[in-house]
């Protein structure tokens, strides 16, 4: 089964709930391998807004990546996110975004993976970096400028699992 990288945030309601209920929901169709600590990090593109809370999980799927991505939009508008009355790139209960499928590469109107603005994000990468150590992530993160890793912190010693 493809291994798929997710990246979970929120910054309305409880941050931290919105995203252990939208991994525990993941874990209904997906098998969970992997679990980031959670990060509370700061907002960018539009920075008046609260902090948010990130994290990135690995699941197994036989779904392939436009029924997963339909099934996390799901997953979003059942925990309260409603696209149509957001700004883009403003608060919401939670995102969740197909980081890596597999080694699939694929550009549609309604899905990009790789994750298309993934290089920029430390927000993304310190948590992916947890659970996919490699070379091009890490370089990835050595590339960011100090100021923007420096914005992404645990969010508490204690660790959640599904």
């Amino acid at each position: 089964m493809p291994i798929v990288f997710i990246g979970l945030g929120s910054n309305m309601g409880d941050r931290y709930l919105n995203i252990q209920k939208a991994a525990d929901s993941i874990s209904k169709k997906c098998k969970v391998t992997a679990v980031s600590r959670v990060y509370e990090t700061n907002p960018m593109y539009v920075i008046d807004q609260p902090k948010f809370l990130n994290a990135v999980i690995k699941v197994s799927t036989g779904m392939d990546p436009n029924k997963l991505l339909n099934f996390l939009n799901k997953i979003e508008n059942e925990l309260g996110r409603n696209r149509a009355k957001e700004r883009r790139f403003g608060a919401r209960t939670i995102d969740l975004d197909i980081l890596f499928f597999d080694n699939v590469k694929l550009k549609s109107d309604k899905l990009v993976i790789p994750h298309p603005r993934l290089h920029e994000r430390a927000f993304v990468l310190i948590p992916l970096y947890e659970i996919k150590k490699n070379t091009k992530i890490r370089t990835m993160i050595n590339n960011l400028p100090k100021k923007e890793l420096e914005g992404v912190k645990p969010f508490s010693t204690n660790e959640w699992h599904n």
